[in-house]
């Protein structure tokens, strides 16, 4: 197999200017010259191994961070964007959607943002005997799609967070573990502990200086709604910064980001990132052992793998997602290459929508996508009971998975067979951007295939994909 050049303009020019250095000045540390990098910061010329080792040795930087950056997303979420039935006369080679993810990623965002108005305007006026008896409507990203992206786009990993609840969290071994340190940090703040007999899972009271936690939840969910609550009191300001970084357009998107970002603490917090790394390593990724280890659950072990992408001290980079009964995505995380749909449901054929059926039991699947790159998935349901008889039942199931190359890390890939093709099963992103010609689960035509509908035959679909 021939090796893939890499390209990574746009990333040079961000640790350039970050490190605040002019082109000649850099080209300098990188022995290089001028003219020479001015060609790799304009994607003229792939990334020389050269640079590369110029980069670790001289700036320490973690060259991995070259081929994992913001492209492959831009891409996946363009296709997306340019399969919408409006742009439907417009075609965009995928050569062209890479060169303008990795040559102009800011008009790539421009694009993205722009689609997503329309696409929002488009919803409105869909409903528009509801929008016509509001004032506040505006032309805007919805708040949670916004923080959505936040987190995409910071690879889901955020780095002072991070180390904030890690920092917690060692300390919590002199104090006879995290749940104890959660007590003693509450209690140094001068808040009780009260378990309730409510469905509300937490409820702080300012003025009594009272924090309420549900009885009826699990002891993990317990830990999580204590270490979440610390976090927006104790590491206020530091929340805060981040979100003045992250530049939000309304104050719902902040707001919800905040408490995204005090969930962040609280999962890095009861998984700290250095013992976490070395545990996922030493069970080969086994989510109940670690799960009893740090006395988290199932989805907090899957949701807390996908994040580990600290610079200098990776873990395998996972895709992590969530979904309902319905197939609508709740939660979504991918630091590989497969990107899933922003808009609509995943793919029909990925197993986790089988994992409904098997209550209590992981499922296996090899996958493969349009593009040719092979995935491990890992799937199970998550149920949440609510705490009591006839309380309502959330149903959800997760999935988890990596590229088919870092499988011999994973306890749950031993005996499958990966030497056929035939063990691999056709998954795709969303049906409008998927090339099969021949999958009996599509709900619509891809729209830059030509189809063909003969009246006088009927196969598993009423048209051919040309």
């Amino acid at each position: 197999m021939a090796t893939q050049k890499l390209y990574a303009g746009a990333k040079l020019r961000e640790i350039r200017t970050r490190l605040t250095l002019t082109q000649k000045e850099f080209a300098q540390k990188l022995g290089v010259s001028l003219p020479y990098l001015n060609q790799m910061e304009n994607n003229n010329r792939p990334v020389s191994t050269t640079v590369v080792l110029a980069l670790a040795q001289e700036f320490g930087f973690d060259v991995t961070e070259l081929s994992t950056g913001d492209s492959e997303r831009l891409v996946s979420d363009m296709r997306e964007a340019m399969a919408d039935p409006i742009l439907a006369d417009t075609t965009a080679p995928l050569a062209d959607l890479r060169l303008t993810a990795s040559n102009a990623p800011a008009f790539a965002r421009a694009f993205l943002e722009l689609h997503r108005a329309y696409r929002q305007t488009h919803e409105r006026l869909a409903s528009l005997d509801e929008a016509l008896g509001r004032e506040d409507v505006q032309m805007q990203p919805s708040p949670w799609d916004e923080v959505r992206d936040f987190f995409h786009y910071c690879d889901n990993y955020i780095d002072a967070v991070d180390h904030a609840a890690e920092n917690f969290a060692n300390r919590a071994v002199a104090e006879g573990g995290i749940r104890n340190a959660a007590l003693r940090a509450l209690n140094d703040k001068g808040i009780s502990l009260e378990y309730a007999d409510e469905d509300r899972l937490r409820h702080y009271d300012e003025a009594a200086r009272t924090l309420f936690i549900s009885e009826r939840s699990t002891p993990e969910t317990q830990t999580f709604q204590m270490l979440m609550q610390i976090a927006l009191l104790q590491s206020d300001k530091l929340l805060e910064a981040t979100l003045d970084l992250a530049r939000f357009q309304t104050e719902a998107a902040r707001s919800i980001a905040k408490i995204g970002l005090a969930n962040y603490f609280a999962g890095a917090a009861m998984m700290p990132y250095g013992r976490f790394l070395e545990a996922a390593r030493d069970t080969r990724h086994d989510l109940e052992v670690l799960a009893n280890r740090f006395g988290a659950s199932i989805e907090q072990v899957a949701h807390r793998l996908s994040t580990l992408q600290r610079p200098g001290a990776k873990g395998i980079p996972f895709f992590f997602v969530r979904v309902d009964q319905a197939g609508t995505i709740t939660k979504r995380h991918s630091a590989t290459r497969l990107q899933f749909a922003r808009f609509g449901g995943a793919c029909p054929l990925w197993n986790v929508h089988r994992a409904f059926e098997t209550p209590g039991r992981f499922l296996r699947q090899l996958a493969e996508t349009p593009d040719g790159v092979r995935y491990f998935s890992l799937a199970r349901d998550v149920s949440k009971t609510g705490g009591h008889y006839g309380a309502p039942v959330r149903r959800y199931a997760i999935a988890l998975g990596c590229e088919i190359r870092h499988v011999d890390a994973l306890v749950y890939a031993d005996h499958m067979d990966l030497s056929t093709a035939e063990a691999f099963e056709p998954i795709g992103i969303s049906c409008r951007i998927c090339e099969r010609t021949h999958c009996h689960q599509r709900s619509v035509p891809p729209l830059e295939r030509r189809l063909t509908i003969d009246e006088n035959q009927r196969g598993v679909l009423p048209y051919e994909v040309g």
